[in-house]
């Protein structure tokens, strides 16, 4: 049996590199600009918009807690004095990112809630 003529010598040389070419552009265009993405990139997306949706939640209950607090007047002077950088550990220090039931503390929500207590009025 023979091959067809496609197959054989100069020509199944010059078909191998026109997929490999047509594979790399495919890929190229695939990922630059059709949208595709790796599955750790993927999961890195979602962990981060996970996060920033949990301190979105959290950083206004933070507030009212604060806020709620006997000394609350005095508690936000002392925050507005203490230094920007210092901030949310003073935050974490008063207890008021603990979430419910929680004793674990997330310096991002207490970054975020002192950011808020600083805006108010």
């Amino acid at each position: 049996m023979q091959m067809p003529s496609v197959l054989q010598g100069d020509s199944l040389k010059r078909l191998l590199q026109g997929a490999f070419v047509g594979f790399i552009a495919t890929c190229v265009i695939g990922f630059n600009w059709g949208g595709w993405t790796l599955a750790s990139t993927a999961k890195q997306m979602a962990d981060t918009r996970a996060n920033t949706a949990v301190v979105a939640a959290l950083a206004p209950i933070c507030v009212e807690k604060f806020q709620q607090a006997a000394n609350a007047e005095a508690n936000l002077a002392e925050l507005r004095k203490t230094s920007t950088w210092q901030q949310g550990s003073f935050i974490e220090k008063g207890g008021w990112t603990n979430a419910t039931g929680s004793r674990s503390t997330d310096s991002s929500v207490a970054d975020a809630c002192a950011k808020m207590l600083n805006g108010l009025k």
